[in-house]
């Protein structure tokens, strides 16, 4: 099959809202309809009946979160969907936001009840400064909540979107009766069965027509077309050209737990959606119809498997076409590396690829050879850019609790960071080790995957520091730089790609600290070379 057609039917997106709006059980729903699994176990309540897909880490099925992104492949009428289940919890943001860098679109899932809320408009802001298209999903609409009108006002507002309804709901919670399908111009009725797997629907070309009022009654038809006339008369008509510059946002309705109204989400979205799209290098742009290979790791995950200690590199690949048992460069390090078994995903479950294309995501084997962000290609020397690492907010100490055991403990750190859990920072003064991480659920999961997979046991102290920043110095020889680093000595460290940091304890020392060394830059994201 030629490049481009392989690349015509690729659809790679991610799907991001904040916790417990539905995300993994619409991910689970998404691959029901692609006959990928044969029973969709949702996500409840911390008690799940039967484990999300998705959620293969053990610590994701005792607390019914997710953590880390996973990947899930399936095929759906002749095009091969990859979706990349994020982490909605804030503490694990950062994952989700390198996730964004390796996704040519987005579905953002909204609770009926709860609104837009904090965790979402983060998230929707990094897609909005990437231009990534964006289909929203109102979700739970058998439960009571918001009124559709006033969610959609809502989403305008909050997430600074400019949206149009493809989908609209037919009362809500009690009243539910189904949903109106602008897009194809159906009514899907509701049945409240969640064990049928696939509605049905009827078509309606006029919704004036006496036929529906024999579907839902005379009061909701009236609602109904009410509702509609304001929907042309509000909202722009969609414009697949504007979508796809990430200009407008398309919004559907449903309930992913009774899989209702998916099928149409996932219907428009193999239409409308994006295949892989060009990103841009550090050098030039990169087409995926290019036919020299090319592509950058955006996640790392250690212990795949605890039974064989391995890490996997998540590769995004850009261009040109991934063959098993090919030599590829590894930019950074300057040497070939050949990969005799790359995988592909589908959740826990990975099989060996021997060829992949544009949009695929491949999981390499890695024995501590890849960092996030690193490059492959068939020669040229390329970077691709974006995936920073932001200042965490909480810090502390990390202390070996088991002496016998430091070989492991250093072992399971490294790899940790690598991974891109937390950061690590190296003090100068003394070497004592300092984590710092967004959230603070992170220091919990670093203590329980060091215990449970490398054998090995650490303790916490708390450290008080309310910044770290990444220290650029204009001239690196002055005296100025030299007074900085004597007088701040105490609070120096060096992160793990030996970088200089700044740990202020406090906004007020970080403004004396810029106002007497003006010289000295300090930076909250560590890609501050690029801004040079």
């Amino acid at each position: 099959m030629s490049l481009t057609k392989e690349i015509k039917r690729r659809r790679t997106f991610g799907i991001i809202s904040h916790p417990d709006a539905g995300k993994t059980t619409l991910t689970e729903k998404l691959l029901l309809f692609g006959g990928a699994i044969q029973e969709a176990g949702a996500v409840k309540s911390n008690k799940i009946k039967k484990g999300a897909t998705s959620d293969f880490m053990e610590i994701e099925r005792q607390r019914g979160i997710s953590v880390a992104t996973s990947v899930l492949a399936f095929e759906y009428e002749g095009i091969k969907i990859n979706i990349l289940d994020t982490p909605g919890h804030k503490d694990f943001a950062e994952d989700t936001f390198r996730t964004l860098t390796a996704v040519d679109s987005v579905i953002v899932v909204v609770d009926v009840a709860k609104g837009v809320e904090e965790q979402t408009e983060k998230l929707v802001e990094v897609c909005r400064m990437r231009n990534i298209p964006m289909i929203v999903f109102i979700n739970k609409m058998d439960r009571e909540g918001k009124d559709a009108f006033e969610l959609l006002d809502e989403i305008e507002q909050k997430l600074n979107l400019r949206v149009t309804p493809l989908s609209f709901p037919i009362g809500m919670g009690y009243d539910f009766k189904g949903i109106y399908n602008i897009w194809e111009k159906n009514v899907n009725l509701f049945s409240g069965d969640s064990r049928k797997n696939i509605e049905e629907t009827i078509k309606i070309e006029d919704v004036s027509s006496p036929e529906l009022e024999k579907l839902i009654g005379e009061k909701a038809s009236k609602t109904l077309r009410e509702e509609l006339e304001l929907v042309y008369e509000v909202y722009p008509d969609f414009n697949r050209d504007e979508y796809l510059e990430g200009k407008l946002q398309p919004v559907f309705f449903g309930s992913a737990l009774n899989n209702f109204g998916v099928r149409e989400l996932l219907d428009c979205f193999v239409e409308i959606a994006p295949t892989p799209r060009p990103k841009e290098s550090s050098t030039r742009l990169v087409n995926p119809d290019e036919k020299d290979f090319s592509g950058f790791v955006f996640k790392i995950h250690a212990n795949m498997d605890p039974k064989h200690r391995d890490r996997l590199a998540f590769v995004k690949i850009v261009s040109g076409t991934f063959e098993r048992n090919s030599p590829y460069l590894h930019v950074r390090h300057g040497k070939k590396l050949k990969f005799s078994s790359p995988n592909a995903f589908f959740a826990e479950r990975k099989q060996i690829v021997d060829v992949s294309y544009p949009g695929d995501i491949v999981g390499l084997h890695d024995t501590g050879n890849f960092k996030i962000g690193d490059t492959l290609t068939e020669g040229e020397e390329l970077h691709y850019k974006g995936i920073p690492s932001f200042s965490p907010e909480f810090f502390k100490y990390i202390n070996n609790a088991d002496p016998m055991k430091s070989k492991q403990l250093e072992k399971g750190i490294d790899q940790l960071m690598d991974e891109g859990v937390a950061q690590l920072f190296t003090l100068e003064l003394n070497n004592r080790k300092v984590i710092g991480t967004v959230g603070a659920l992170q220091f919990e999961v670093i203590q329980y995957r060091l215990e449970h997979e490398y054998g090995a046991k650490c303790s916490y102290e708390n450290l008080n520091v309310h910044k770290a920043c990444w220290v650029e110095a204009k001239d690196p020889k002055s005296e100025e730089f030299a007074d900085f680093k004597r007088v701040k000595a105490k609070f120096l460290a060096k992160d793990k790609r030996g970088q200089l940091v700044f740990f202020a304890d406090s906004a007020f020392t970080l403004q004396m600290t810029q106002s007497k060394y003006p010289n000295v830059k300090l930076h909250f994201v560590s890609e501050f070379e690029k801004a040079k």
